[in-house]
């Protein structure tokens, strides 16, 4: 009987596009190249997309023969061998969809990978390059003239920029409901296993399964929230009629990681933002909310601590935090026609009963429980009223929505002029955003996959007994969300998610173990880590939506940036508004085409002769909807009978529908996530591991002075820090510019170290995986003269690293310290057993000093070793005699595992 979950790894990562005059052949193989898929695609068809999916698992050999009889059959003449009838046309290594225009359609497939994180061993990729190719054949292509349009507008979103991806973790869900679905009790498993079995697509799926008690291993694929696919709309065409490894969802936002050294113990520290593909687009095109409750700049943000010595989701502890940023959700936008910096903010509609805010907030209820709390940084005090008509509008929607909710699941909101304060020299911005993180930590909780630590029972702290969240045996959720806005949700949110965020992980990394209390202070290597996370998060984001980077970051706030700066801000500033006044109506029309919210149709208005996409967004304006919500019951009845669990993670009918169950063997590939991660199969190069390369608490932050302290969250000089000594000013903040302006594209040649194709004869190419860096940047590099600088400065001398130089002899007084020492070692070890006999039967009444040690004689300069049992001796000699080729005779245990490996990889 099986007696684990574990995801299920795409068997489709490697993909080789063959061509012939009538079809397209492409060919998808698992990494280690032993199971492969065969997709037919038709090219007579001049509109339609005619895919067939054969439905069986390759074996290589089974692969070669094929195409060897699709190039035999295709050849002009038969038994020619010049001319070959079967064309490699592209190696990919995934397929983000398929489009149409005006003509035929297109493929998009992805050609270049850069590793940027890992999360339990599971990596998550990003898109470095695409390849679109049309599949039609030229001789029954229709010629449109403004197909070529249509298709510079399609490729004018980079796929190149901060696009991610993963074969084996769902990205568009949190780790929670990732590790939540792992955790189903077996019964259900079993109930769904029988259930996809009967509905399955492949017929091949369970072949040759066993089912003898204890061989087997659930595997578990849940549906993707389609809300943070972009996607979603290019794989719609062929969702039911092919395999679901041919399925590559893909997010847009961000996604950075760096690996924080506790005294030698890794720590990984990982943000990913999920962008919403609803109601998405530029800054001003993009205000407020639709007709669906879809905000306009919705992102959520989940920060993930995870102890890297173990990489196991069942044994690994892994921990996270999310939360959201999102426009005020209600009908509002500002008229850029003006071509003012600031244009003024209108209502659009009236909406007396919050019904959009109604929809918006629901859908809040279903993802992530209750309570979720508002807080809303937008202006309170305005000579001229501006800001103030969105916290005016937004306080009367919450307050009607409140009076119908359950009081103990009513939406919190908190107002606070950020603006305001930011002004004021007797007011700290900052200590204010604490009191307020501290509150909403403990409001929310946070999720840990394990049981509170015994040191937290050793060390109570009166914080962590009133944080809230639910407690359950295997560990803690997160119930409820902040929600975090101000106009542009780019610069003062991106400082007050920072600030949750820190909070949020001192309980991340108490709840692990690794600090005494839950309480970070800043110039520690561990924020200045985090916070340089968070601004290349915030410059992404800022990027996608507004057109520049942050204006305003934390430093900005903490008044210690530098006097440069301003001039920096004022640049970005002019930035901004050129891009939204020039350019964003074409990224709009872009997102538009991509997204599938506008599809071109012979006979109707072109794009761009559009004169608004108001209507394109807001369904409700061409049709009637069917049914009204009402004003009182707001919300989905299921929803709230299982608060403050967000129902999308409660155990139910509605939701074990959205899981793919299957059977497979513990060995089997699909679910072997130590095979896919090491990959046994292949030389591997250290120097090129990802965890090397990524960044450092202890190679970028910690001062090379190894005298100090090493840990990470001692507090440190602003001129301490190992970033430092990289070089003079000049080079410092070239590499800083170079990496916050590459957040949104493509890093040059020499460092982007990507996976490149080749061609190969198994119809498969090779990857070099592309472990340069682990964020959507690159890491700053230098060259000979400044690596020998830092290697010189890393080298310290031995008096400064001891305190003394031990080359040079001992002085008479220290030499006689140590030989006292010496003396009272010996006299209080080496006693005679009789003697200690004949103290034991005297010493009643007298204190007995237990050893520390478990051994039954050591000292500071001696141990007596442990006693070895016989089986460990028996294994030792084993083994030495193999290696004098003297071998062991298998046993019948080890001899049924080899046959099942060789079974299941080759057979």
């Amino acid at each position: 009987m099986p007696t684990a979950a574990a995801p299920i790894i795409s068997s489709v990562q490697k993909l080789v596009l063959y061509e012939t005059r009538a079809r397209y052949f492409l060919v998808g193989s698992n990494h280690a190249e032993t199971k492969y898929r065969v997709l037919k695609i038709d090219r007579t068809e001049p509109k339609d997309l005619v895919i067939i999916d054969d439905r069986h698992v390759y074996t290589q050999q089974e692969v070669r023969e094929l195409l060897g009889r699709l190039d035999l059959g295709n050849r002009t003449k038969m038994g020619q061998k010049g001319s070959s009838g079967l064309f490699q046309a592209v190696s990919a290594f995934g397929v983000v969809g398929f489009v149409r225009f005006l003509e035929g359609y297109y493929i998009v497939l992805i050609t270049k990978r850069r590793k940027m994180a890992d999360i339990g061993g599971h990596a998550i990729y990003k898109i470095e390059d695409t390849n679109m190719i049309y599949i039609p054949n030229d001789s029954v292509r229709i010629t449109h003239p403004d197909e070529a349009r249509y298709l510079r507008i399609f490729q004018n979103v980079d796929l190149s920029s901060n696009f991610y991806f993963s074969y084996s973790y769902d990205l568009s869900h949190s780790l929670q409901y990732n590790l939540t679905v792992l955790r189903m009790p077996l019964e259900m498993l079993k109930s769904e296993t029988t259930q996809t079995r009967q509905e399955s697509f492949d017929i091949f799926e369970d072949e040759g399964l066993i089912t003898q008690g204890g061989s087997g291993v659930f595997g578990i694929c849940s549906e993707p929230y389609m809300k943070y696919v972009w996607n979603g709309q290019l794989l719609d065409i062929i969702k039911n009629s092919v395999h679901r490894d041919w399925l590559l969802y893909i997010i847009h936002g961000f996604c950075g990681q760096s690996k924080l050294l506790i005294y030698g113990r890794p720590v990984y520290v990982t943000l990913i933002a999920r962008r919403s593909s609803k109601f998405a687009g530029t800054r001003f095109l993009k205000r407020g909310a639709n007709c669906e409750g879809d905000v306009a700049n919705e992102v959520e943000t989940e920060q993930i601590l995870c102890d890297a010595s173990v990489m196991s989701f069942t044994a690994g502890s892994y921990s996270s935090y999310v939360q959201v940023r999102g426009s005020v959700p209600l009908y509002w936008s500002q008229d850029i026609s003006t071509m003012m910096p600031k244009p003024p903010i209108t209502l659009d509609q009236a909406d007396p009963f919050a019904h959009v805010a109604a929809l918006h907030f629901d859908q809040m209820l279903q993802r992530f429980g209750s309570p979720i709390i508002i807080l809303n940084l937008v202006k309170e005090r305005e000579k001229r009223k501006h800001e103030r008509i969105l916290s005016e509008e937004l306080v009367a929607a919450v307050t009607y929505l409140n009076q119908f909710l359950p009081p103990e699941h009513t939406i919190v909101y908190i107002p606070w002029d950020m603006a305001k304060y930011t002004k004021s020299k007797l007011c700290n911005v900052l200590d204010r955003l604490n009191v307020i993180a501290e509150s909403v930590v403990k409001k929310t909780g946070f999720f840990v996959n394990r049981p509170d630590s015994y040191c937290s029972i050793l060390r109570p702290d009166e914080k962590w007994n009133e944080l809230g969240g639910c407690v359950i045996p295997t560990g803690r959720l997160q119930t409820g969300i902040l929600r975090t806005n101000c106009v542009d949700c780019l610069d003062r949110t991106n400082t007050a998610q920072f600030m949750v965020g820190k909070c949020a992980l001192a309980y991340q990394l108490y709840s692990l173990g690794l600090i005494d209390k839950p309480n970070l202070q800043f110039d520690t290597d561990a924020v200045r880590l985090f916070e340089e996370l968070y601004e290349d998060h915030g410059d992404t984001l800022s990027l996608q939506y507004g057109g520049s980077q942050l204006v305003h970051r934390v430093k900005t706030y903490r008044k210690i940036a530098p006097w440069t700066q301003h001039s920096k801000d004022i640049m970005q500033t002019l930035s901004r508004y050129y891009s939204n006044a020039f350019s964003d109506a074409d990224r709009q029309d872009s997102i538009n085409l991509f997204l599938g919210v506008f599809h071109p149709t012979d006979g109707k208005p072109h794009l761009w002769e559009l004169p608004t996409d108001f209507y394109l967004h807001h369904k409700n304006t061409m049709k009637l909807l069917s049914t009204r919500r009402s004003y009182t019951y707001w919300w989905t009845p299921e929803v709230i009978k299982h608060l403050p669990l967000p129902y999308d993670e409660v155990i139910c009918a509605a939701n074990l529908k959205k899981l793919i169950v299957k059977k497979f063997h513990r060995y089997e590939e699909e679910i072997d996530i130590h095979n896919e991660f090491f990959r046994p199969y292949e030389l591997s190069s250290f120097d090129d591991t990802f965890c090397l390369a990524m960044t450092s608490s202890a190679r970028d932050f910690m001062p090379k002075t190894v005298g100090i302290d090493p840990s990470p969250f001692t507090v440190r000089k602003p001129d301490e820090t190992g970033k430092s000594v990289l070089g003079n000013k000049a080079n410092r903040e070239e590499a800083i510019l170079q990496r916050k302006t590459a957040a949104s594209a493509p890093p040059p040649p020499s460092e982007e170290a990507v996976s490149s194709s080749s061609d190969d004869d198994s119809g498969t190419d090779r990857e070099e995986e592309g472990s340069v860096s682990q964020r959507s940047t690159p890491v700053k590099m230098t060259d000979t003269g400044d690596s020998a600088k830092v290697t010189e400065n890393m080298v310290q001398p031995m008096k400064e690293v001891y305190g003394i130089n031990l080359s040079d002899g001992l002085s008479e007084e220290d030499f006689s310290v140590y030989s006292r020492f010496v003396q009272l070692g010996q006299s209080q070890h080496k006693q005679d057993k009789s003697s200690q006999q004949l103290c034991s039967r005297c010493s009643v009444g007298v204190i007995k000093l237990t050893p520390i040690s478990a051994f039954s004689q050591d000292s500071i300069y001696e141990v007596q070793p442990p006693r070895v049992d016989r089986k460990s001796t028996e294994i030792f000699q084993a083994h030495i005699q193999a290696s004098q080729g003297i071998m062991q005779p298998l046993g019948k245990e080890d001899t049924s595992m080899y046959r099942e490996y060789i079974r299941n990889r080759y057979l």
